[in-house]
């Protein structure tokens, strides 16, 4: 048995990466499906989609970049794919001008999946400047703010708007956020002074911090990080990358402490030899 211990102790690094690495891959391409506990905030969220009638507006914000789309591309798609099965009108925007292609990249995907149509059931209307000063002026009128979609198609008369004509027209909303430019701006600028209501999905290290809004009321749900993501996919009963991403992260931890522990039990089992002549 110590001679077992000597040789794993001994051990290639290269096999802990490669265990690491088999750990990680292996879930991502054919994932376990652990059980995910769902949050009352991600669930918040998903009630309130549900319980919208069809043809209902709901306005979906990208407020990030390709750096936080592992984290908020999954809660992207489960939200579109929920709010697509509900036969939901979709108006999409972004606030970060480096985000735009993804976003419309998204929409475009899972319209795809689900057999909607670009200006029937949903419209993209892409990036312009401005920030709060952007979500004031929609406040007035939309069709100043974004006068064509991203493809360049005249906002005025698009089936997917008929009757919007501003924000109060809006009946839901979620914000999309990896830093400022999202759901505090949009609070700020838009649900206080139009009064519509809105919930938040955020990367995991920005979650905390909007809890005191979770917790006043100024927002209805909070989808935070993968696990949040993970969280909705498994209320839509659609799993994908951010329960794959779960089932991966699980996986690799699980090995970690195994090595951890079995270095701890290899140690006692030879410091005796600690000193002794070879």
């Amino acid at each position: 048995m110590k001679d077992f211990a000597r040789r794993m102790v001994g051990i290639d690094r290269r096999i802990i990466f490669l265990l690491i690495t088999a750990a990680i891959l292996l879930p991502m391409l054919k994932p376990f499906g652990l059980p995910i506990k769902v949050s009352p905030e991600v669930k918040a969220v998903y009630d309130y989609i549900e319980a919208m009638p069809e043809r209902s507006v709901f306005l979906l914000s990208f407020d990030f970049d390709p750096s936080s789309k592992p984290e908020l591309e999954p809660q992207a798609v489960a939200l579109l794919r929920h709010a697509f099965r509900k036969n939901l009108r979709v108006i999409g925007m972004t606030h970060w001008l480096t985000g735009t292609g993804l976003a419309d990249g998204v929409f475009s995907a899972v319209a795809a999946e689900t057999g909607k149509e670009r200006g029937k059931d949903y419209a993209f209307l892409g990036w312009s400047p401005g920030g709060g000063a952007l979500i004031i002026s929609m406040g007035q009128d939309l069709y100043k703010a974004f006068p064509s979609d991203y493809s360049k198609t005249p906002t005025q008369g698009m089936p997917v708007l008929e009757g919007v004509r501003n924000l109060r027209d809006v009946n839901y909303m979620v914000s999309l956020a990896a830093g400022g430019s999202g759901i505090e701006m949009w609070y700020v600028f838009g649900k206080d002074k139009y009064r519509f209501e809105m919930a938040g999905g955020s990367t995991g290290v920005i979650a905390p911090g909007l809890y005191p809004f979770l917790r006043s009321g100024q927002i209805n749900g909070l989808i935070g990080g993968l696990q949040g993501a993970a969280e909705y996919e498994t209320l839509i009963g659609q799993k994908g990358m951010a329960t794959a991403g779960m089932d991966a992260q699980s996986a690799a931890h699980f090995v970690i402490i195994a090595l951890v522990l079995l270095c701890n039990v290899f140690y006692f089992m030879l410091r005796g030899e600690q000193g002794r002549p070879r």
